[in-house]
């Protein structure tokens, strides 16, 4: 069975602006940085994750990620999202637990800039991290786990930036 023939369960699929209140933006200012994110509906089933990366007072990175609940991912082995990129690398975020900081599971993808896309991220490419470094001995991310959904844009990569998202979902093989 190819990845297109694969069933999907949809999480999120931003029909209207609740879709989007409930994430929240994490960017550098926790640091001393100035990037500044944000998730907004841009259209009826479309949600827009945009801003500015800036490199200033040691910045780098800008991101989202929804409230803490609990989400329909048991036996998942790949987070699933239709989006359209504008060239820039992103990581899909996943947190296991309800606090601010802690540990989070990320998956680096390049959408085709231009283009609505399905991007199928298995859920073993996600690494751990704290505050961006990987951690060691943490284990793989469990699905029946995932707390909080996320996105974020970082490596650097200064200057504006616009992901647009139709929905977010799940595959099990």
């Amino acid at each position: 069975m190819s990845d297109a023939e694969r069933p999907i369960t949809i999480l999120l699929d931003f029909d209207d602006a609740a879709g989007c209140r409930e994430w929240r933006s994490v960017d550098d200012v926790v640091m001393g940085g100035v990037s500044r994110s944000f998730l907004q509906l841009a259209a009826p089933g479309v949600a827009r994750f945009g801003g500015e990366v800036s490199l200033e007072y040691g910045g780098g990175f800008a991101s989202v990620r929804t409230a803490p609940r609990a989400w329909r991912t048991a036996g998942a082995t790949a987070l699933v999202l239709r989006c359209l990129g504008d060239g820039r690398t992103y990581k899909f975020t996943v947190r296991c637990d309800d606090g601010y900081d802690g540990i989070q599971y990320q998956a680096r993808f390049a959408p085709e800039p231009g283009t609505w896309t399905i991007v199928r991220l298995a859920l073993a490419s996600f690494a751990p991290t704290f505050r961006g470094r990987p951690v060691a001995d943490t284990g793989p991310l469990r699905p029946e786990l995932i707390r909080r959904l996320g996105l974020m844009v970082s490596d650097k990569q200064a200057g504006p930036f616009e992901l647009l998202v139709d929905w977010i979902g799940v595959a099990a093989d």
